[in-house]
């Protein structure tokens, strides 16, 4: 087993409970690990035979763009598009953090973590 990490994928979106967070916005990082078998594809040298994260980046990039009120709505779409549409994924973690949150005080972010298992 291996795990291929893709870290610090920045995008704007406007998640958040406030109003104002849908109309302006705010940055996100995103930051995925996935655990597969990676044995075949160290020796086939074959992309076809791996996680390809360009696949991955896309996945977090689409859900990232629908607008939800809570930070887990959006992970768990994440989530289980990875596990749904790649199939050698046995496991995934995603991590989104709002930079910046505005909840009062000087915060740098706010993380929620889940995991999904096939």
């Amino acid at each position: 087993m291996g795990i291929i990490k893709v870290r610090n994928i920045r995008v704007y979106a406007y998640h958040g409970c406030l109003d104002e967070e849908g109309k302006i916005g705010s940055e996100y990082k995103v930051d995925l690990a996935v655990k597969s078998d990676l044995s075949k594809s160290a020796k086939t040298d074959n992309l076809a035979d791996t996680v390809d994260y360009v696949h991955l980046n896309r996945i977090v990039k689409e859900e990232m763009s629908v607008r939800t009120k809570l930070l887990e709505t959006v992970a768990d779409r994440i989530l289980t598009r990875i596990i749904d549409e790649i199939p050698i994924v046995k496991k995934a973690t995603v991590e989104v953090s709002k930079v910046n949150p505005p909840i009062g005080g000087n915060v740098a972010l706010v993380t929620i973590k889940m995991s999904k298992k096939k």
